[in-house]
């Protein structure tokens, strides 16, 4: 509510100051006489009159009130509160589980099989027979009659005529050129290298070696000397003359046969074939084909059905049981037992404290200034109609 009245009072003071405007400005001056009654003085013509009369004015004046607000003050609590913490424990734990085993076990199995049966029969079938037969047939056949026409043509004929004709021909002649080439000759060297020869001889050296064996119990104090051959090796140098060959290059002339081409023109008569048409004429058969029936015998192939006996063998499958040992893998059930570990978590309670800071309501009286408008006591002078007729 007090905040209510603090948000009214600046409108409060808005409408104060413009009642106090009005009253300077001569508007509440309206309810003299001197208003009401200026069209009868005027028409009456009687005097006015000044008169002091008190108005209530409103002034404005600031007050200190006292009011009550809230504030809010900083205040640090502690609290107690729980977490569970997951903490990892191991276990060990036992299983029993069933394991196929392969066995190997020989059993008997009986079996069946089809075995093939052959049976002879005998059956009859319907077949085809071909044979022939002479019939007697009427064609018409074309025969040609010949006669004798003249018939005029022309003839290609050919003759032959001498021409003469230029020619080049490639006339081969041999011609000598002088060259050098490179020939490579072996020429010896003789040189000096020393070589190492192995060579050696023997000699005989003597050695102590142990005498001890098992009459004595192996001491090693005991020693006995021996004789041995041993292989001395030798190197010796030597001058050896020999022979090498070096390979010399030397140019050397030498004069060969080159075989060349020259054109040659020569003339020749050589006869060229020509043609010409020539007039002939020659009789010549004509044939005309003229029909003309004719009678002749031909062989007919004909077909009649004959019945036939055949033989045919039919398989019959018929069973027949057998045994046989045979080999298999069983599995048998067996059970086996294992430890695992197994990891799992408990919840652990653990208590903790915190500090925390709150805010806290307080009501605090405060002084506040207030702007109040007060109706003050104001003395105006008026004029006023001193005659009776207005009502003075």
């Amino acid at each position: 509510m007090l905040r209510r009245a603090l948000f009214l009072l600046p409108a409060l003071g808005l409408l104060v100051v413009g009642v106090s405007d009005d009253v300077s400005a001569g508007l509440f001056k309206k309810n003299c006489c001197q208003s009401s009654c200026s069209s009868c003085c005027d028409s009456c013509g009687c005097e006015t009159k000044t008169i002091t009369r008190t108005v209530m004015v409103p002034t404005y004046v600031e007050e200190m009130r006292t009011c009550t607000r809230t504030e809010y003050q900083k205040e640090e609590k502690t609290r107690t509160y729980t977490v569970y913490n997951r903490v990892p424990v191991k276990e060990e734990k036992t299983c029993t589980y069933t394991v196929m085993v392969p066995t190997q076990q020989t059993k008997t199995v009986n079996y069946t099989v089809q075995k093939p049966v052959w049976e002879t029969k005998t059956a009859e079938y319907t077949t085809c027979e071909y044979y022939t037969e002479e019939e007697e047939r009427t064609c018409t056949v074309m025969v040609p009659e010949y006669s004798e026409k003249t018939v005029s043509y022309e003839v290609r004929e050919y003759y032959c005529e001498d021409v003469e004709k230029t020619y080049t021909v490639c006339e081969r002649y041999t011609e000598e050129v002088e060259a050098t080439r490179r020939v490579v000759r072996r020429v010896p060297v003789e040189t000096v290298k020393t070589v190492k020869i192995c060579g050696g001889h023997w000699e005989t050296q003597t050695i102590e070696v142990p005498a001890c064996g098992s009459g004595c119990g192996g001491c090693g104090n005991c020693t006995r000397t021996c004789c041995k051959r041993v292989w001395v090796p030798t190197v010796e140098e030597k001058q050896v003359t020999c022979t090498t060959y070096k390979c010399e290059v030397e140019e050397v002339p030498y004069t060969y046969k080159v075989c060349k081409t020259r054109p040659v023109e020569k003339t020749c008569t050589v006869k060229v074939r020509r043609c010409r048409m020539v007039p002939r004429e020659k009789t010549v058969k004509v044939c005309k084909m003229v029909p003309q029936e004719k009678t002749y015998t031909v062989k007919v192939c004909k077909s009649r059905p004959v019945t036939k006996t055949r033989e045919y063998k039919v398989c019959r499958m018929v069973c027949e049981e057998k045994s046989k040992e045979v080999t298999c893998c069983v599995y048998v059930p067996q059970e086996k037992t294992r430890t695992y570990t197994v990891c799992r978590y408990e919840c652990v309670p653990e208590e903790r404290t915190e500090t925390y800071t709150v805010c806290k309501p307080v009501q605090v009286e405060v002084q506040v200034p207030v702007r109040v408008c007060k109706m003050v006591e104001k003395e105006i002078q008026c004029e006023v109609p001193a005659c009776s007729c207005c009502g003075g």
